[in-house]
């Protein structure tokens, strides 16, 4: 079954709310129409309810249904504010927060934290600070996770799917980060079908090259196993050993991942972003994501230079993590 077929079936019927931060923006506002359409998720849109409807009007769009709130004049607005100063135990005054608050980032976030929405999309014209910031303030990290960590779900011409991570967020981690990672982009990876054997990527594989790089990596593979014994895991892997069987049989014989592997840990933030890249424009993958592992709920990060069908797909991927 398609992965987004699958997905949909999971979250079918649940009625699951999305907030859209940015609901003035025309890639967010036609795929909500979509979505709710089809009433695969329901959709809410923050911004100004007169701007959102011009541009509905002029795009010919039906927003009859969704849900529209402008955090400023929002009747929960006093309530939502309090509640901030609360979370935030003493780093914010009221008066901060209400300053902040009127900011559609954190407006929706602090939905998602009080249980209005069930997930977040952002990104579309907000940088990833924009996106991420506030969550971690609020929503911040899963009981038992250290850090947020992105991931992009990759899809081959023939429905071939893998999991790169970090691609998104944190520029250079410890051997004990690497492994969190690793556990975590295994947990993700089972959402969208993929029976995760984990690879820890370096440019050596078993030893075959000396350097603290290549030990950091095998150290963090360890770790992880520790972490996490039920799953296949290892490292160090080239990305030939690691994921054409002929390949890892020779370079790492009786490994249970080098020649499976479809969840890749990649050594920095510089070789999963320009990993990613090489296998969507030369290789012809699908990139989904990123999708932002760790969060206690739900929230995710569209690229500013996502289209309508990028919003769409990442809602449904918001909402599926939700469950």
């Amino acid at each position: 079954m398609d992965i987004f077929e699958s997905l949909k079936s999971k979250i079918s019927g649940k009625n699951l709310k999305i907030v859209f931060p940015e609901g003035e923006e025309i890639r967010i506002l036609k795929a909500a129409v979509r979505l709710n359409d089809e009433k695969i998720i329901v959709p809410v849109l923050l911004g100004d309810e007169s701007k959102i409807k011009e541009l509905a009007d002029k795009e010919n769009l039906n927003i009859e249904g969704i849900k529209i709130i402008n955090p400023e004049t929002a009747s929960d607005f006093d309530e939502m504010v309090d509640k901030f100063v609360e979370r935030r135990k003493g780093k914010n005054t009221e008066e901060q927060a209400r300053v902040m608050l009127k900011d559609v980032n954190y407006y929706g976030t602090m939905m998602l934290y009080t249980g209005l929405v069930d997930g977040l999309v952002s990104g579309a014209v907000h940088s990833t600070g924009d996106t991420v910031k506030p969550a971690l303030q609020i929503i911040k990290t899963k009981p038992g996770t250290k850090l947020v960590s992105g991931a992009m779900v990759m899809i081959g011409p023939k429905d071939e799917r893998y999991l790169f991570s970090d691609i998104a967020i944190n520029i250079e981690l410890s051997e004990e980060q690497l492994a969190e990672v690793g556990v975590v982009s295994a947990q993700t990876a089972k959402l969208y079908d993929i029976d995760p054997k984990v690879a820890f990527l370096s440019f050596s594989t078993k030893g075959s090259a000396k350097h603290e790089f290549a030990e950091k990596q095998r150290k963090a593979a360890e770790l992880a196993a520790q972490m996490a014994p039920e799953l296949p895991i290892d490292g160090e892997l080239q990305f030939d050993a690691a994921i054409v069987e002929s390949v890892g049989k020779q370079k790492a014989p009786g490994s249970k991942v080098a020649g499976h592997a479809n969840v890749f840990v990649f050594p920095d933030l510089q070789a999963g972003n320009i990993g990613y890249k090489i296998a969507q424009r030369l290789g012809g993958y699908q990139a989904i994501g990123p999708i932002l592992q760790g969060m206690a709920k739900p929230v995710n990060d569209l690229s500013r230079g996502c289209n309508e069908e990028d919003v769409y797909k990442l809602a449904i991927i918001t909402a599926a993590q939700s469950l």
